[in-house]
């Protein structure tokens, strides 16, 4: 298999050999990466499978792999902000659009879908494909998927304490609302046996931000997951989202969150909770919510100005840094 390099030289800051392992999918994780590349060369994306929309979701339907997109985003997100990093991220992300009033096969795929595919195509191994990718685009650390074979995520929608509508499939469930019951398919499918590794060997594992039903949750729903999230020495940090009742947490705040990780994995703990303070709505309950799990809460502004509600990669960078020097 083919080392991956990073093009950039090492940090020279005490946390530049943090081995760090940051757990999630789509935008959330890469917000996450975005800002750990900055801190550490050593770190490894562990990233949801359950994807089955869009691009992703046509190869996997059509070619039987796991669904590339959120896989290519993380990739993306490890790219150094030089000439070739910032070209490969854009090439990755690039997606073809027919001509007015064509129909094309090629229509809303991302070259870096395909660019993945094929080299797990090629190679015959999903993990050196995402180690060749890597290596191409001079990533400042290591893509893997959460488990070895494609999921299915499913769920009802919670409907005043009874088990409502069953909703199947990530990209319906991120916009149904809050869920209850929410389950992988196979549920007892194999974890990467790599990802599982590194997780044990990490410094600090870092969970979220993302959807928090589909991308953050289903780590610890996969049983060999949860169990290497559970049972490793590494600190755990979880990040949490700028907006806490998006369309897949419709009327739940901050604490229902944490309640959420507590009610799935009651055997999870969590040394840190990072938010951002205009998140939170009532300080005291999110506070007593954090507690129930082992966690220390630590506010930080980690949003940009203005505009919606994403990570801002140099402050979550600064708050993620604070947190490792001071725990």
């Amino acid at each position: 298999m083919l080392p991956i390099v990073p093009t950039a030289s090492k940090l020279t800051s005490p946390e530049a050999e943090l081995r760090v392992v940051a757990l999630g999918g789509g935008h959330g994780l890469a917000a996450s990466l975005s800002a750990l590349r900055l801190l550490t060369g050593n770190v490894t994306a562990v990233v949801t499978v359950a994807d089955d929309g869009g691009s992703s979701g046509r190869l996997r339907e059509e070619l039987g792999v796991l669904p590339p997109g959120d896989l290519r985003m993380a990739l993306s997100a490890l790219c150094d902000d030089t000439d070739w990093g910032r070209t490969w991220r854009d090439v990755m992300q690039h997606r073809f659009t027919s001509r007015e009033g064509v129909t094309g096969s090629l229509d809303n795929h991302a070259l870096g879908n395909l660019l993945i595919v094929t080299l797990w195509e090629l190679l015959g191994d999903t993990v050196a494909g995402l180690r060749w990718a890597g290596a191409l685009l001079g990533a400042r650390g290591e893509v893997l998927p959460m488990a070895s074979i494609p999921l299915t995520i499913e769920g009802n929608v919670k409907n005043n304490g009874t088990p409502g509508l069953l909703i199947r499939g990530q990209s319906l469930l991120a916009k149904a609302g809050e869920l209850e019951n929410v389950r992988l398919v196979p549920e007892n499918a194999p974890a990467c046996a790599e990802a599982v590794a590194a997780i044990h060997n990490a410094d600090w594992v870092v969970l979220g931000p993302g959807s928090w039903y589909t991308s953050v949750l289903p780590h610890l729903l996969l049983p060999q997951m949860r169990e290497a999230l559970c049972t490793a020495k590494a600190k755990r940090l979880l990040t949490m989202n700028l907006d806490v009742n998006d369309l897949e947490a419709t009327g739940m705040n901050a604490a229902d969150h944490l309640h959420v990780i507590s009610r799935y994995a009651p055997e999870f703990t969590v040394d840190v909770v990072l938010a951002d303070p205009q998140s939170i709505a009532d300080v005291g309950e999110f506070t007593k919510a954090a507690a129930m799990i082992g966690a220390e809460v630590v506010f930080g502004m980690v949003g940009t100005s203005g505009g919606p509600p994403v990570h801002d990669p140099l402050r979550l960078a600064a708050a993620y840094r604070d947190i490792f020097g001071d725990h």
